[in-house]
């Protein structure tokens, strides 16, 4: 499919979610980089946790970062990643590592885009929508703080789709993120541009046309 903040394809593989809501992407493709404590430039090392076809690992290291780690539990997930970082000639500048959701060391950005609605998926590909009991998001805000380096930045790109449902509270999102020693250094909103949010005979229409995507700017107390 195509990705505009990219100008090119990328493959999914059976099994990963594809990067159909365009609007996560274009949010990490255009906030301002952080400039880490004691620099002139920008950061110079970034992780993607949960890179599924490793569409925002690529756009990072389109962005010019030195280079970019990305990760995912998912076996199929990481070659499929890698696959199209070789198809868009950014296989040298991202290591596409594990099983798992942090790589070891410390990145000046880290970023992950978490399934939005904390339930159970019904099937492999649905892993990219719902999260049980919100264990990606918060494993992300939960280790956030131990794997960024002095003056970095977390962004956590998320739906409020759950809120709307009434699966999660803003006040619960918010209370974890202070819980993991963060504070939010700023939020940028979108509204969804998927055909669904202007349905009217989806039964979920009235949420899905409040929801809002935002990409919230993380940083340790």
């Amino acid at each position: 499919m195509e990705v505009p903040a990219l100008g090119a394809r990328v493959h999914p593989h059976y099994g990963v979610f594809s990067p159909v809501r365009g609007e996560y992407v274009d949010l990490v493709a255009r906030t301002p980089l952080p400039v880490p404590a004691g620099r002139a430039a920008g950061p110079r090392i970034a992780f993607d946790l949960g890179t599924g076809t490793g569409v925002l690992a690529a756009v990072l290291a389109r962005r010019g970062l030195g280079r970019v780690v990305a990760t995912d539990d998912s076996p199929r997930a990481l070659a499929c990643a890698r696959d199209n970082l070789h198809r868009l000639n950014l296989a040298a500048r991202v290591d596409v590592v594990g099983p798992g959701l942090f790589p070891e060391g410390r990145a000046d950005l880290v970023v992950c885009n978490p399934p939005w609605i904390p339930a159970r998926p019904s099937s492999v590909r649905d892993r990219g929508v719902y999260d049980p009991g919100g264990a990606m998001l918060r494993g992300f805000l939960g280790g956030l703080a131990a794997h960024l380096e002095p003056g970095g930045e977390g962004w956590l790109v998320l739906s409020d789709l759950a809120e709307h449902l009434g699966l999660r509270t803003r006040a619960d999102l918010l209370a974890v993120i202070e819980a993991a020693g963060l504070r939010v250094a700023g939020r940028i909103d979108t509204r969804p541009r998927h055909a669904r949010a202007a349905d009217t005979g989806d039964p979920l229409h009235a949420a899905r046309a409040a929801e809002i995507t935002s990409l919230w700017r993380l940083r340790i107390d």
